[in-house]
């Protein structure tokens, strides 16, 4: 049994240059959403800054005039309270150790969807060009030389011809047989390749869950452990840790689940047409009987190194 040796793997730089997109794509995406969540409570910040200032305003002025020692230790604490903490640092100290699991799967899954979605289109799986050359070398009878051109070309619709014109010597059942072997063995990387993120759709709202219930815990900690009613910020910590994992996991997973669909259905779309069109293509062979050598067009096939 004859196979074609595959020349488009995953080591190429082709393959190299989708993940350089991914790393790319996921960058400009969580800067959108760092840019989109400060704005909000930057907004957030400004309202309540401009609906407190009138309520204190007599208050100062009160203060000034029955207390001024008072008001310069309010100036004095004033100037020591801490700076307001960006979005950004504020959302990567909360998440802690599962907010940095959730973006390494999150940078896996841009990838991910940028080598599918180039590895999963008409001119890698069914190249209009190719099928054209083919049957015009069919059609002139050249049948080595058609068998050659299905051998160099790296599609899968090409690698699935090779195998069928190899083992036509052998009769035309057999050579279907050898056109089906190989496709099941193309769908099948297909569906490992987008196995990952399934994965990635399943694993990353767990992850943040998990989170979830680890915020809730140190929460409750802080409660269990006060001998006074907690103040609330001592409180937000462990709040924010798991309100902040799960939109992450939920951020990560909803996309992935989407484009799990998506290139699932147009994978199998484009392995049915390439067993209807190759079937097609060697329909001009059924007369052959198995094992009628003699009346098979020959093709020179050459192991694999």
């Amino acid at each position: 049994m004859s196979y074609v040796s595959r020349s488009d793997s995953l080591s190429s730089p082709r393959y190299s240059r989708f993940w350089n997109w991914g790393a790319l794509c996921f960058g400009l995406a969580l800067a959108a959403l760092v840019g989109l969540h400060s704005s909000d409570v930057q907004a957030f910040q400004d309202d309540g800054e401009e609906t407190a200032a009138p309520a204190e305003e007599p208050a100062v002025e009160e203060a000034a005039d029955d207390a001024p020692a008072v008001a310069d230790d309010g100036g004095a604490d004033g100037a020591a309270a801490k700076a307001p903490e960006s979005m950004l640092s504020w959302m990567l100290r909360a998440s802690g150790f599962f907010g940095l699991m959730i973006f390494l799967c999150s940078f896996i899954m841009v990838a991910l969807i940028v080598m599918n979605i180039l590895a999963i289109r008409r001119d890698n799986m069914l190249p209009p060009a190719f099928l054209e050359a083919f049957e015009q070398k069919l059609n002139g009878k050249d049948y080595q030389g058609a068998y050659e051109s299905a051998k160099n070309d790296g599609s899968v619709v090409a690698r699935v011809l090779a195998a069928g014109l190899s083992r036509l010597n052998r009769g035309y059942e057999d050579a279907l047989e050898g056109m089906q072997e190989v496709g099941t063995d193309e769908n099948m990387t297909v569906e490992h390749r987008l196995s990952y993120l399934a994965m990635i759709g399943s694993v990353a709202p767990m992850l943040g869950l998990l989170g979830t219930v680890n915020g809730m815990i140190a929460s409750f900690a802080v409660i269990a452990q006060s001998t006074t009613q907690p103040k609330p910020a001592e409180l937000a910590d462990g709040i924010a840790t798991a309100l902040f994992t799960t939109m992450e996991g939920l951020i990560v997973a909803i996309p992935a689940i989407v484009f799990y669909g998506f290139l699932r259905n147009r994978a199998s779309r484009f392995m049915l047409e390439i067993g209807m069109v190759s079937e097609g293509l060697m329909n001009r062979f059924s007369n052959l009987a198995k094992g009628a050598s003699g009346a098979a067009p020959t093709t020179t096939t050459t192991a694999p190194g």
